[in-house]
C-alpha cells in the first residue's frame, strides 16, 4: 500500500457510494413516479375528454403498460414443460379466492376465445377490473396478503414493498372515470408495452392547466364522495325499513292466520252451542212432559227428585256453555286489537318509505345540479384552452 494516497480513495469512495445504491429499489422508485404522471395524466385527460373512454384512448394504453410493468416487477420465474417464463396472471388469478366477486372476472376471461396466454389473460383482466372500477379494491387485497405474494414475487418487488401500496391507492382515483373497453377480439397476446415518456414532458401552459385542472378535479371529487356517502345511508336506511316493513308483514300474515283459525272456532262452538241449546230445550219439554204426566198419575217424591237433578245438571251445562262463549269472544276481540295496532304499525313505516322515496328523490335532483356545475366547469375548460391557443398563435 506504499504510495497510495488514502485521503484520496476515501473521498472517491464517498462519490461512489450514490452509484453503488439498490437497484430494485431505484426500479422501485422510478415506477412510482411512472405510476403518478401516467394516473395523474389519466384522470385529467379523461375529464378534458369528457366521454366514456374505449380502447383506443392513448393516457389508457399508457396506463396500462405502466400497471404491466409495475405488477411485473420482481417477478419470480417459474419452470414450466416448455421453459421459464415470468407468469403475472398467477397472482392475479389469486384475487378471486380472496374476493368473491372477482370471480365473474377470472371467468369471464377464461372464458374468452383469443386468448392463448398468461399475459393476455392478466392484460383483459386489468381492463375488466377497470371498467368494473373495483381495480384498486381487487389490488388493495392482494397486497395485504403478503404469504400469497411471495409465491410469485421476490421479496424486494413493488407489490411486496412500500410503493406498491402508494400505487393501489393513487388507482382509486380512476373511480371517476367511465370506460368502454372491447376486450373481446383484441389483440392482447402479442402487444409490446412501451412507455411513451413524450406524453410526461409538459411545458408552464401545461402546469398551469394541470394545477386548474387538479382544483377542478377535487370539486368533483368531493361531490361525488358526498353524494355516494349519502347514497350509502339511503340505501341503509331502506333495508333498515325494509327488514321492518317484512316482519310486520310477516306477523300480520301469522296474526290473520290465527284470527281465521279462532273465527273458524268461534263458528265451530256456536254450532255446538245451538245443538246443546237445542237439546236441552227438547230434554226440558221432555222432562216437564214427564213430570205432568207422572204429578197427574201419580206423585211420586223420588222421581220428582231425579228430574230437578237432571235440571240442575243442565242449567250448569249450558252456564259453562256460556261461560266458554264469552272467553272466546274477549279473545277475538283482543287479537282484533292486536291486528289494528298492526295495521296502524304498517301505515307508519309505509309514510317513511313515501318520505325515503322523496328524499331519495331530491337526491337525484342534487346529481342533477351537480352535473350541470361539471357541464358548467368543462365549458370553463374549453374557453380557456381556446384563449391560450389564440395567445399562443400571437
Amino acid at each position: 500500500a506504499e504510495g497510495v494516497d488514502i485521503k484520496g480513495v476515501s473521498v472517491l469512495w464517498a462519490l461512489c457510494l450514490p452509484a453503488f445504491r439498490d437497484p430494485m429499489a431505484m426500479e422501485r422508485a422510478n415506477l412510482l413516479n411512472m405510476a403518478k404522471l401516467s394516473i395523474k395524466g389519466l384522470i385529467e385527460s379523461a375529464l378534458s375528454f369528457g366521454r366514456t373512454l374505449d380502447s383506443d384512448y392513448p393516457p389508457l394504453q399508457q396506463f396500462f403498460v405502466v400497471m404491466e410493468h409495475c405488477l411485473k416487477h420482481g417477478l419470480k420465474v417459474k419452470k414450466s414443460f416448455l421453459g421459464y417464463n415470468k407468469s403475472l396472471w398467477g397472482p392475479l388469478e389469486m384475487v378471486e379466492k380472496l374476493c368473491p366477486e372477482a370471480g365473474e372476472i377470472a371467468a369471464s376471461v377464461r372464458d374468452l376465445p383469443g386468448l392463448k396466454t398468461p399475459l393476455g389473460r392478466a392484460r383483459a383482466w386489468l381492463r375488466l377490473a377497470l371498467m368494473q372500477k373495483k381495480l384498486a379494491d381487487y389490488l388493495r387485497l392482494l397486497i395485504t396478503r403478503k404469504d400469497i405474494l411471495s409465491e410469485f414475487y421476490e421479496n424486494s418487488a413493488v407489490m411486496l414493498e412500500e410503493e406498491g401500496a402508494v400505487i393501489v391507492g393513487l388507482l382509486v382515483g380512476l373511480n371517476v372515470i367511465d370506460a368502454n373497453l372491447c376486450v373481446k377480439g383484441e389483440d392482447l397476446d402479442t402487444q409490446v408495452g412501451v412507455i411513451d415518456f413524450s406524453m410526461y414532458l409538459k411545458n408552464d401552459i401545461d402546469d398551469y392547466r394541470s394545477e386548474e385542472r387538479n382544483g377542478q378535479i377535487a370539486a368533483i371529487l368531493d361531490q361525488k364522495n358526498y353524494v355516494e356517502e349519502l347514497n350509502r345511508q339511503l340505501n341503509s336506511t331502506v333495508q333498515v325499513l325494509q327488514g321492518r316493513v317484512e316482519s310486520l308483514e310477516k306477523s300480520n300474515s301469522k296474526l290473520i292466520e290465527e284470527l281465521a283459525i279462532a273465527k273458524n272456532n268461534i263458528i265451530k262452538l256456536q254450532e255446538e252451542n245451538h245443538q246443546l241449546r237445542t237439546e236441552n230445550s227438547v230434554i226440558l219439554m221432555k222432562t216437564q212432559q214427564r213430570l205432568e204426566k207422572r204429578s197427574n198419575l201419580f206423585l211420586n217424591v223420588s222421581v220428582l227428585k231425579d228430574v230437578e237433578n237432571e235440571l240442575v245438571v243442565q242449567v250448569s251445562m249450558k252456564q259453562e256453555m256460556e261461560m266458554a262463549m264469552k272467553l272466546l269472544e274477549k279473545d277475538i276481540h283482543e287479537k282484533q286489537d292486536t291486528l289494528i295496532g298492526l295495521r296502524h304499525q304498517l301505515d307508519e313505516v309505509k309514510a317513511i318509505n313515501v318520505e325515503m322515496y322523496q328524499k331519495m328523490q331530491s337526491s337525484d335532483d342534487n346529481m342533477g345540479q351537480k352535473n350541470d356545475m361539471i357541464a358548467r366547469l368543462e365549458e370553463k375548460t374549453n374557453q380557456i384552452t381556446a384563449t391560450m391557443k389564440q395567445l399562443e398563435q400571437r
